[in-house]
Protein backbone atom coordinates (compact mmCIF):
# COMPACT_ATOMS: atom_id res chain seq x y z
CA UNK A 1 0.00 0.00 0.00
CA UNK A 2 1.19 3.52 -0.77
CA UNK A 3 1.85 5.32 2.38
CA UNK A 4 2.09 9.11 2.03
CA UNK A 5 5.63 8.71 3.49
CA UNK A 6 6.98 7.16 0.20
CA UNK A 7 5.39 9.74 -2.16
CA UNK A 8 7.96 10.91 -2.77
CA UNK A 9 10.39 7.58 -3.59
CA UNK A 10 7.57 6.73 -6.23
CA UNK A 11 8.45 7.13 -9.78
CA UNK A 12 7.21 10.58 -11.13
CA UNK A 13 5.81 10.34 -14.48
CA UNK A 14 7.13 12.32 -17.30
CA UNK A 15 5.41 15.41 -18.18
CA UNK A 16 5.59 17.79 -21.49
CA UNK A 17 4.70 20.80 -19.41
CA UNK A 18 5.92 22.11 -15.48
CA UNK A 19 2.74 24.01 -15.20
CA UNK A 20 1.57 23.08 -11.55
CA UNK A 21 -1.39 20.89 -11.29
CA UNK A 22 -4.65 22.73 -10.31
CA UNK A 23 -6.43 22.44 -6.87
CA UNK A 24 -8.70 19.72 -6.84
CA UNK A 25 -11.51 22.26 -6.16
CA UNK A 26 -10.21 24.13 -8.85
CA UNK A 27 -10.68 20.94 -11.03
CA UNK A 28 -14.22 20.22 -9.85
CA UNK A 29 -15.66 23.80 -10.89
CA UNK A 30 -13.75 23.02 -14.10
CA UNK A 31 -15.74 20.46 -14.40
CA UNK A 32 -18.92 22.30 -13.62
CA UNK A 33 -18.33 24.84 -15.95
CA UNK A 34 -17.22 22.09 -19.16
CA UNK A 35 -20.67 20.41 -17.91
CA UNK A 36 -22.75 23.38 -18.10
CA UNK A 37 -24.41 24.64 -21.07
CA UNK A 38 -22.79 27.90 -22.28
CA UNK A 39 -24.82 31.08 -22.55
CA UNK A 40 -24.35 34.78 -23.23
CA UNK A 41 -20.39 35.58 -24.23
CA UNK A 42 -19.42 31.88 -24.15
CA UNK A 43 -21.70 30.87 -27.45
CA UNK A 44 -21.31 31.87 -30.68
CA UNK A 45 -21.07 35.62 -31.03
CA UNK A 46 -24.48 37.05 -31.58
CA UNK A 47 -24.87 38.96 -34.92
CA UNK A 48 -24.97 42.85 -35.19
CA UNK A 49 -29.04 42.27 -35.93
CA UNK A 50 -29.39 40.31 -32.49
CA UNK A 51 -27.72 43.19 -30.99
CA UNK A 52 -29.92 45.26 -32.41
CA UNK A 53 -32.95 44.18 -31.10
CA UNK A 54 -31.79 42.94 -27.56
CA UNK A 55 -30.97 47.21 -28.09
CA UNK A 56 -34.58 48.04 -28.86
CA UNK A 57 -36.16 45.75 -25.82
CA UNK A 58 -34.73 47.32 -23.69
CA UNK A 59 -34.66 51.01 -24.64
CA UNK A 60 -38.63 49.80 -24.88
CA UNK A 61 -38.48 48.87 -21.20
CA UNK A 62 -36.95 51.89 -19.99
CA UNK A 63 -39.71 53.89 -21.76
CA UNK A 64 -42.33 52.20 -20.34
CA UNK A 65 -41.40 51.86 -16.90
CA UNK A 66 -40.13 56.20 -17.30
CA UNK A 67 -44.17 56.57 -18.22
CA UNK A 68 -46.04 54.05 -15.99
CA UNK A 69 -48.51 56.32 -13.66
CA UNK A 70 -49.08 54.41 -10.12
CA UNK A 71 -52.49 55.72 -9.45
CA UNK A 72 -54.51 53.73 -11.71
CA UNK A 73 -52.56 50.58 -9.83
CA UNK A 74 -53.35 51.89 -6.41
CA UNK A 75 -57.39 52.33 -7.27
CA UNK A 76 -57.00 55.69 -8.45
CA UNK A 77 -55.45 57.01 -4.83
CA UNK A 78 -53.46 60.34 -5.08
CA UNK A 79 -50.14 59.03 -4.84
CA UNK A 80 -48.13 61.51 -2.25
CA UNK A 81 -51.69 61.42 0.51
CA UNK A 82 -50.95 61.13 3.94
CA UNK A 83 -50.21 57.63 5.51
CA UNK A 84 -54.19 55.84 6.42
CA UNK A 85 -55.41 56.43 10.12
CA UNK A 86 -57.53 53.97 11.65
CA UNK A 87 -61.28 56.06 11.52
CA UNK A 88 -60.66 56.21 7.46
CA UNK A 89 -61.25 52.18 8.03
CA UNK A 90 -64.36 50.78 7.23
CA UNK A 91 -66.04 47.10 6.59
CA UNK A 92 -67.62 47.93 3.31
CA UNK A 93 -67.47 51.36 0.86
CA UNK A 94 -63.91 52.17 2.56
CA UNK A 95 -61.30 54.49 0.25
CA UNK A 96 -58.58 53.86 2.82
CA UNK A 97 -55.49 52.19 0.90
CA UNK A 98 -56.47 48.47 1.30
CA UNK A 99 -52.53 47.64 1.22
CA UNK A 100 -51.94 49.11 4.17
CA UNK A 101 -52.84 46.22 7.15
CA UNK A 102 -52.05 48.65 9.78
CA UNK A 103 -52.95 50.46 11.67
CA UNK A 104 -55.50 47.81 13.11
CA UNK A 105 -59.35 49.28 13.71
CA UNK A 106 -60.66 46.18 14.13
CA UNK A 107 -58.45 44.22 16.27
CA UNK A 108 -60.81 41.25 16.82
CA UNK A 109 -60.49 40.44 13.33
CA UNK A 110 -56.43 40.11 13.52
CA UNK A 111 -56.73 38.08 16.65
CA UNK A 112 -59.47 35.31 14.74
CA UNK A 113 -56.64 35.22 12.48
CA UNK A 114 -54.00 34.27 14.42
CA UNK A 115 -56.56 32.31 16.56
CA UNK A 116 -57.01 30.40 13.18
CA UNK A 117 -52.95 29.77 12.58
CA UNK A 118 -52.94 28.35 15.72
CA UNK A 119 -55.42 26.06 15.74
CA UNK A 120 -54.28 24.62 12.20
CA UNK A 121 -53.95 21.09 11.10
CA UNK A 122 -54.24 18.57 8.51
CA UNK A 123 -56.36 15.13 7.46
CA UNK A 124 -53.50 12.87 7.20
CA UNK A 125 -52.91 13.43 11.00
CA UNK A 126 -55.69 11.18 12.04
CA UNK A 127 -55.26 7.66 12.34
CA UNK A 128 -58.46 5.87 10.32
CA UNK A 129 -57.80 2.38 10.37
CA UNK A 130 -60.17 1.75 13.16
CA UNK A 131 -62.85 3.32 11.08
CA UNK A 132 -61.58 0.94 7.88
CA UNK A 133 -62.09 -1.88 9.81
CA UNK A 134 -65.44 -0.81 11.82
CA UNK A 135 -66.68 0.43 7.62
CA UNK A 136 -65.99 -2.76 6.53
CA UNK A 137 -67.15 -4.93 9.24
CA UNK A 138 -70.94 -5.98 8.18
CA UNK A 139 -71.74 -6.19 12.14
CA UNK A 140 -69.72 -2.68 12.56
CA UNK A 141 -72.31 -0.27 11.86
CA UNK A 142 -76.13 -0.10 11.65
CA UNK A 143 -77.81 0.97 8.39
CA UNK A 144 -79.19 4.16 9.86
CA UNK A 145 -75.34 4.59 11.52
CA UNK A 146 -74.48 3.87 7.63
CA UNK A 147 -76.59 6.41 6.42
CA UNK A 148 -75.65 9.29 8.35
CA UNK A 149 -71.63 9.03 7.62
CA UNK A 150 -72.48 9.05 4.00
CA UNK A 151 -75.37 11.79 3.99
CA UNK A 152 -72.83 13.69 6.61
CA UNK A 153 -69.94 13.47 3.97
CA UNK A 154 -72.05 13.77 0.93
CA UNK A 155 -73.68 17.33 2.09
CA UNK A 156 -70.25 18.92 3.88
CA UNK A 157 -67.91 18.27 0.55
CA UNK A 158 -70.73 20.42 -0.87
CA UNK A 159 -71.43 23.19 1.35
CA UNK A 160 -67.45 23.62 2.32
CA UNK A 161 -66.99 24.04 -1.68
CA UNK A 162 -69.95 26.77 -2.09
CA UNK A 163 -68.81 28.67 1.19
CA UNK A 164 -65.09 28.60 -0.16
CA UNK A 165 -66.32 29.98 -3.60
CA UNK A 166 -68.62 32.46 -2.01
CA UNK A 167 -65.53 33.89 0.16
CA UNK A 168 -63.00 34.02 -2.87
CA UNK A 169 -65.44 35.27 -6.27
CA UNK A 170 -67.61 37.48 -3.96
CA UNK A 171 -67.21 38.38 -0.27
CA UNK A 172 -63.22 39.07 -0.62
CA UNK A 173 -63.71 41.76 -3.00
CA UNK A 174 -66.65 43.48 -1.53
CA UNK A 175 -65.36 43.41 2.29
CA UNK A 176 -62.82 46.31 2.85
CA UNK A 177 -60.41 46.20 5.44
CA UNK A 178 -57.63 44.52 5.32
CA UNK A 179 -57.56 43.10 8.76
CA UNK A 180 -60.44 41.16 7.71
CA UNK A 181 -58.96 40.11 4.71
CA UNK A 182 -56.33 38.50 6.29
CA UNK A 183 -58.65 36.20 8.07
CA UNK A 184 -61.08 35.59 4.69
CA UNK A 185 -57.99 34.38 3.55
CA UNK A 186 -57.33 31.50 6.27
CA UNK A 187 -60.88 31.05 6.41
CA UNK A 188 -60.84 30.03 2.86
CA UNK A 189 -58.09 27.82 3.36
CA UNK A 190 -59.56 25.80 5.85
CA UNK A 191 -62.04 25.62 3.74
CA UNK A 192 -59.86 23.86 1.61
CA UNK A 193 -59.01 21.82 4.02
CA UNK A 194 -62.08 20.64 4.74
CA UNK A 195 -62.92 19.92 1.75
CA UNK A 196 -59.55 17.54 2.12
CA UNK A 197 -60.79 15.82 4.69
CA UNK A 198 -64.22 15.06 3.29
CA UNK A 199 -62.21 13.30 0.57
CA UNK A 200 -59.50 11.53 2.95
CA UNK A 201 -62.56 9.90 4.64
CA UNK A 202 -64.57 8.69 1.66
CA UNK A 203 -61.02 7.46 0.24
CA UNK A 204 -59.80 6.02 3.48
CA UNK A 205 -63.53 4.20 3.72
CA UNK A 206 -63.17 3.32 0.03
CA UNK A 207 -66.76 5.02 -0.03
CA UNK A 208 -68.29 5.45 -4.13
CA UNK A 209 -67.21 9.24 -4.50
CA UNK A 210 -69.19 9.60 -7.51
CA UNK A 211 -72.41 8.67 -5.31
CA UNK A 212 -70.64 10.96 -2.20
CA UNK A 213 -69.70 14.26 -4.00
CA UNK A 214 -72.83 13.80 -5.91
CA UNK A 215 -75.26 13.34 -3.34
CA UNK A 216 -76.34 17.67 -3.57
CA UNK A 217 -77.89 16.70 -7.15
CA UNK A 218 -79.65 13.55 -6.13
CA UNK A 219 -80.83 13.63 -2.09
CA UNK A 220 -83.62 15.90 -1.74
CA UNK A 221 -82.98 17.02 1.98
CA UNK A 222 -79.31 17.65 0.64
CA UNK A 223 -80.01 19.08 -2.33
CA UNK A 224 -82.60 22.02 -0.88
CA UNK A 225 -79.62 23.00 1.47
CA UNK A 226 -77.51 23.70 -1.08
CA UNK A 227 -79.98 25.10 -3.49
CA UNK A 228 -80.68 27.73 -0.74
CA UNK A 229 -77.52 28.61 -0.52
CA UNK A 230 -76.37 29.17 -3.79
CA UNK A 231 -79.29 31.43 -4.39
CA UNK A 232 -77.76 33.85 -1.93
CA UNK A 233 -74.68 33.88 -3.97
CA UNK A 234 -75.60 34.99 -7.24
CA UNK A 235 -76.04 38.41 -7.46
CA UNK A 236 -72.81 39.20 -5.67
CA UNK A 237 -71.04 36.53 -7.37
CA UNK A 238 -71.11 38.51 -10.14
CA UNK A 239 -67.82 40.57 -11.38
CA UNK A 240 -70.03 43.59 -12.00
CA UNK A 241 -72.13 43.90 -8.17
CA UNK A 242 -70.69 46.65 -6.63
CA UNK A 243 -71.63 47.66 -3.15
CA UNK A 244 -72.29 51.74 -2.27
CA UNK A 245 -76.05 51.80 -2.15
CA UNK A 246 -78.38 50.78 0.37
CA UNK A 247 -79.70 48.21 -1.99
CA UNK A 248 -76.80 46.36 -2.60
CA UNK A 249 -75.29 46.92 0.90
CA UNK A 250 -78.14 45.50 1.71
CA UNK A 251 -77.86 42.37 -0.76
CA UNK A 252 -74.74 41.93 0.43
CA UNK A 253 -75.51 41.53 4.17
CA UNK A 254 -78.24 38.83 3.11
CA UNK A 255 -75.38 37.21 1.68
CA UNK A 256 -73.78 37.36 4.98
CA UNK A 257 -76.24 36.04 6.80
CA UNK A 258 -76.65 33.45 4.71
CA UNK A 259 -73.64 32.33 4.70
CA UNK A 260 -72.42 32.59 8.09
CA UNK A 261 -75.60 32.65 10.24
CA UNK A 262 -77.36 29.79 8.23
CA UNK A 263 -75.10 27.85 6.21
CA UNK A 264 -71.97 27.70 8.79
CA UNK A 265 -74.34 28.51 11.73
CA UNK A 266 -77.52 26.35 11.21
CA UNK A 267 -76.81 23.99 7.99
CA UNK A 268 -73.93 21.97 9.64
CA UNK A 269 -75.78 21.47 13.40
CA UNK A 270 -77.33 18.23 12.69
CA UNK A 271 -74.66 16.89 10.98
CA UNK A 272 -72.13 17.46 13.21
CA UNK A 273 -73.94 16.25 16.36
CA UNK A 274 -74.75 12.87 14.81
CA UNK A 275 -71.31 12.06 13.61
CA UNK A 276 -69.45 13.91 17.06
CA UNK A 277 -72.18 11.35 18.95
CA UNK A 278 -71.19 8.49 16.89
CA UNK A 279 -66.98 9.68 18.11
CA UNK A 280 -68.65 9.25 21.62
CA UNK A 281 -69.61 6.11 21.39
CA UNK A 282 -66.04 4.73 20.20
CA UNK A 283 -67.61 4.33 16.82
CA UNK A 284 -66.10 5.73 13.14
CA UNK A 285 -64.04 7.26 15.89
CA UNK A 286 -61.15 9.07 12.80
CA UNK A 287 -64.45 10.22 11.28
CA UNK A 288 -65.30 12.18 14.16
CA UNK A 289 -62.00 13.42 14.68
CA UNK A 290 -61.81 15.24 11.74
CA UNK A 291 -65.32 16.51 12.31
CA UNK A 292 -64.48 17.96 15.67
CA UNK A 293 -61.66 19.82 14.00
CA UNK A 294 -63.86 21.03 11.14
CA UNK A 295 -66.62 22.27 14.02
CA UNK A 296 -64.05 24.40 15.89
CA UNK A 297 -62.70 26.26 12.92
CA UNK A 298 -66.44 26.70 11.82
CA UNK A 299 -67.48 28.03 14.89
CA UNK A 300 -64.78 30.68 14.34
CA UNK A 301 -65.88 31.35 11.43
CA UNK A 302 -69.16 31.77 12.75
CA UNK A 303 -68.32 33.84 15.45
CA UNK A 304 -66.19 36.08 12.66
CA UNK A 305 -69.10 36.44 10.31
CA UNK A 306 -71.53 37.43 13.00
CA UNK A 307 -68.90 40.13 14.23
CA UNK A 308 -68.68 41.14 10.45
CA UNK A 309 -73.07 41.53 9.96
CA UNK A 310 -72.95 43.75 13.32
CA UNK A 311 -69.69 46.46 12.62
CA UNK A 312 -72.00 46.80 9.59
CA UNK A 313 -74.83 47.51 11.19
CA UNK A 314 -73.28 49.96 13.30
CA UNK A 315 -71.27 51.58 10.75
CA UNK A 316 -74.61 51.71 8.86
CA UNK A 317 -77.68 51.95 10.78
CA UNK A 318 -79.62 53.04 7.55
CA UNK A 319 -79.30 49.45 6.37
CA UNK A 320 -80.95 47.55 9.22
CA UNK A 321 -84.57 48.82 8.96
CA UNK A 322 -87.56 46.98 10.18
CA UNK A 323 -88.23 45.50 6.85
CA UNK A 324 -84.63 44.21 6.87
CA UNK A 325 -84.62 42.19 10.19
CA UNK A 326 -87.92 40.74 9.32
CA UNK A 327 -86.63 39.35 6.16
CA UNK A 328 -83.35 37.85 8.48
CA UNK A 329 -85.49 36.70 10.71
CA UNK A 330 -87.43 34.72 8.23
CA UNK A 331 -84.50 33.37 6.59
CA UNK A 332 -83.01 32.01 9.81
CA UNK A 333 -86.34 30.37 10.44
CA UNK A 334 -86.12 29.00 6.81
CA UNK A 335 -82.51 28.00 7.37
CA UNK A 336 -84.09 26.01 10.73
CA UNK A 337 -87.14 24.48 8.63
CA UNK A 338 -84.44 22.78 6.16
CA UNK A 339 -82.12 21.62 8.68
CA UNK A 340 -85.01 20.04 10.45
CA UNK A 341 -85.93 18.40 7.40
CA UNK A 342 -82.30 17.05 6.88
CA UNK A 343 -82.69 15.52 10.15
CA UNK A 344 -85.72 13.59 9.57
CA UNK A 345 -84.16 12.45 6.41
CA UNK A 346 -80.99 11.15 7.95
CA UNK A 347 -82.81 9.77 11.33
CA UNK A 348 -86.11 8.07 10.84
CA UNK A 349 -85.59 6.49 13.50
CA UNK A 350 -83.52 6.74 16.74
CA UNK A 351 -80.14 6.19 16.53
CA UNK A 352 -77.31 7.29 18.54
CA UNK A 353 -78.92 8.68 21.71
CA UNK A 354 -80.82 11.09 19.47
CA UNK A 355 -84.03 11.36 17.05
CA UNK A 356 -85.78 13.89 14.69
CA UNK A 357 -88.08 15.42 17.64
CA UNK A 358 -84.77 15.90 19.56
CA UNK A 359 -82.83 17.37 16.80
CA UNK A 360 -85.59 19.81 16.33
CA UNK A 361 -85.82 21.24 19.82
CA UNK A 362 -81.99 21.66 19.36
CA UNK A 363 -82.31 23.55 16.09
CA UNK A 364 -85.21 25.57 18.11
CA UNK A 365 -82.43 26.54 20.85
CA UNK A 366 -79.52 27.10 17.68
CA UNK A 367 -81.88 29.24 15.44
CA UNK A 368 -82.70 31.86 19.12
CA UNK A 369 -79.05 31.45 19.54
CA UNK A 370 -78.01 33.29 15.76
CA UNK A 371 -81.26 35.74 16.35
CA UNK A 372 -79.84 36.57 19.19
CA UNK A 373 -76.25 37.10 18.10
CA UNK A 374 -77.65 39.15 15.27
CA UNK A 375 -79.50 41.74 18.07
CA UNK A 376 -83.08 40.32 17.02
CA UNK A 377 -86.16 38.78 18.77
CA UNK A 378 -85.94 34.85 19.89
CA UNK A 379 -88.80 32.76 17.86
CA UNK A 380 -88.89 29.86 20.22
CA UNK A 381 -89.08 31.01 23.87
CA UNK A 382 -87.50 28.52 25.99
CA UNK A 383 -85.65 26.10 23.97
CA UNK A 384 -83.87 24.07 25.35
CA UNK A 385 -80.85 22.37 24.10
CA UNK A 386 -80.93 18.78 24.45
CA UNK A 387 -77.47 17.67 23.73
CA UNK A 388 -75.04 19.59 26.21
CA UNK A 389 -72.33 17.86 25.24
CA UNK A 390 -71.94 19.56 21.69
CA UNK A 391 -71.17 22.90 24.04
CA UNK A 392 -68.06 21.33 25.75
CA UNK A 393 -66.61 19.65 22.16
CA UNK A 394 -66.81 22.98 20.87
CA UNK A 395 -65.63 24.64 24.08
CA UNK A 396 -62.53 21.93 24.73
CA UNK A 397 -58.80 23.01 23.63
CA UNK A 398 -57.51 21.00 21.07
CA UNK A 399 -54.08 19.36 23.15
CA UNK A 400 -51.91 16.39 22.60
CA UNK A 401 -51.28 13.35 24.82
CA UNK A 402 -46.87 13.06 23.78
CA UNK A 403 -47.15 9.33 24.69
CA UNK A 404 -50.51 8.80 22.81
CA UNK A 405 -49.82 10.25 19.13
CA UNK A 406 -46.81 11.53 17.54
CA UNK A 407 -45.45 15.33 17.86
CA UNK A 408 -46.97 17.73 15.13
CA UNK A 409 -45.22 21.30 14.72
CA UNK A 410 -46.78 24.23 16.94
CA UNK A 411 -50.63 23.88 17.87
CA UNK A 412 -51.62 21.64 14.76
CA UNK A 413 -53.91 19.05 15.05
CA UNK A 414 -53.78 15.59 17.01
CA UNK A 415 -55.09 12.40 18.75
CA UNK A 416 -58.63 13.87 20.61
CA UNK A 417 -60.18 11.34 23.62
CA UNK A 418 -63.18 10.47 23.40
Amino acid sequence: MLSWDDFDTQPQPTTKTTEPRPAPETLQQQEVTEARPSYGAASAPASPAAHKAASSAVEAARAAVAELDPAPGLEELEMGAARVQVDEKRIINCRADLNQLVPFKYDWAWQKYLDGCANHWMPQEVNMNKDVAMWKDPEGLTEDERRIVKYSLGYFSTADSLVANNLVLAIYRLITNPECRQYLLRQAFEEAIHTHAYQYCVESLGMDEGEVFNMYREVPSVAKKAAWSLKHTQSIGSPTFKTGTPETDQELLRNLVAFYAVTEGIFFYCGFSQILSMGRRNKMTGVAEQFQYILRDESMHLNFGIDVINQIKLENPHLWTAEFQQEVTQMILEGMELEVAYARDTMPRGVLGMNANMMEEYLHFIANRRLTQLGLKEQFPGAQNPFPWMSEIMDLRKEKNFFETRVIEYQTGGALQW
